[in-house]
């Protein structure tokens, strides 16, 4: 199957998934507009079409600052047992609607404790709602697999307090951890002593690095903090001079090498600025030398996107094929915070087959 024969239609048959997806980015506009009347927040319009539209020009402003401000409203409302249950249990059914087998969502539990919640119960809750959904989609059969990556706010001083709530909560669906916020003038390594905490618990984590920052936030991540993963990762291309000829410098190969995963957003990096277009977003370029790039919506209601959206782009406007798509599938997979046997089975029962019934 050609890239000219593969529709959204068609895509969103396909199994998919996602490890770079924060909840606070992911509302309905309906429930966003629910939920705020309900604690009494003042939304930019009432009406959800609207509020959809809104937060897709204010991420296409090209500005990461504006970008990151869009989420005040959708943390207003996600203070509450009641508001963080539905957007979990709402969260895992619009995955399995849009055809993922299996997600990783990631949130900061510290920005949920405005309304009395302690970060503890703030994670207890999302598990549950999480749990709620899971066992609906199961029984509309749509089975979904969903962990959880609990984030620190590398610009505040919870870090820790959140790796040691990834530590408690290993067994309790929460699969790995990551530092989210502004990466440029707050370094990973600020955060080491957290980071050496979760190698010792034997508990993994990516760092979001290479977005709003360079080479040296990628360094850092890797070689200094030990991550499995990167979020986001586009401006590793600055060690690589040239695409075409695929030569790299030491980094950019140590990240290729040692399979190290690319948490790779493309229609988000263009809102950000990351990006120019998505027929030019390296991730075509790094799948072609052959690193371990994944796909990954980062945030839907923010970015206005889906994963078969994502994929949809890549086939009309980077030429991607199915075999492609699988590919980024598999990669996700494979680098994906749960148990190897875990990770094969879905690859092996899930995804393979259903691919191979699509060429």
């Amino acid at each position: 199957m050609t890239a000219t024969r593969v529709d959204a239609a068609s895509i969103r048959t396909l199994p998919k998934a996602v490890l770079h997806d924060h909840l606070d980015g992911g509302l309905r506009p309906a429930t966003l507009v629910e939920l705020a009347a309900e604690v009494g927040h003042t939304l930019p319009t009432t009406d959800p079409d609207e509020l959809a539209a809104w937060y897709v020009e204010a991420a296409n402003s090209g500005d990461l600052v504006r970008y990151i401000a869009t989420f005040e409203h959708t943390l207003a409302v996600l203070q509450t047992r009641a508001g963080l249950l539905r957007a979990a249990e709402e969260y895992v059914l619009d995955l399995a609607a849009d055809g993922v087998v299996y997600g990783e969502v990631r949130y900061a539990p510290e920005l949920n404790t405005t309304g009395g919640l302690a970060m503890a119960e703030v994670v207890e809750t999302v598990q549950e709602g999480l749990a709620a959904g899971m066992a609906k989609a199961a029984a509309a059969g749509t089975p979904v697999r969903v962990g959880t990556l609990l984030c620190g706010m590398r610009m505040f001083d919870r870090v820790r307090e959140a790796a040691d709530l990834a530590v408690a909560f290993r067994d309790a669906g929460v699969v790995g951890f990551d530092i989210a916020g502004a990466e440029d003038g707050f370094p990973p390594a600020d955060h080491l002593a957290a980071f050496e905490h979760l190698r010792r618990e034997s508990v993994p984590f990516t760092i979001h690095a290479g977005e709003a920052h360079g080479l040296p936030s990628i360094h850092q991540a890797v070689q200094v903090c030990g991550a499995q993963r990167i979020g986001h990762g586009v401006r590793i291309t600055e060690d690589i001079p040239d695409l075409a000829s695929g030569k790299l410098g030491r980094l950019a190969g140590w990240v290729r090498d040692r399979r190290i995963a690319l948490e790779m957003c493309p229609t988000s990096n263009l809102q950000t600025g990351a990006a120019v277009s998505i027929a030019d977003h390296p991730i075509t370029a790094l799948k072609d030398l052959g690193f371990r790039v994944t796909l990954n919506t980062d945030n839907r209601l923010v970015s206005g996107t889906t994963m078969t959206r994502e994929m949809t782009l890549l086939v009309e406007e980077a030429g991607w094929t199915v075999e492609d798509l699988r590919t980024v599938t598999v990669n996700a997979l494979k680098s994906a915070f749960i148990p190897f046997d875990e990770r094969k089975a879905l690859i092996e029962d899930v995804v393979l087959p259903c691919y191979e019934a699509a060429l």
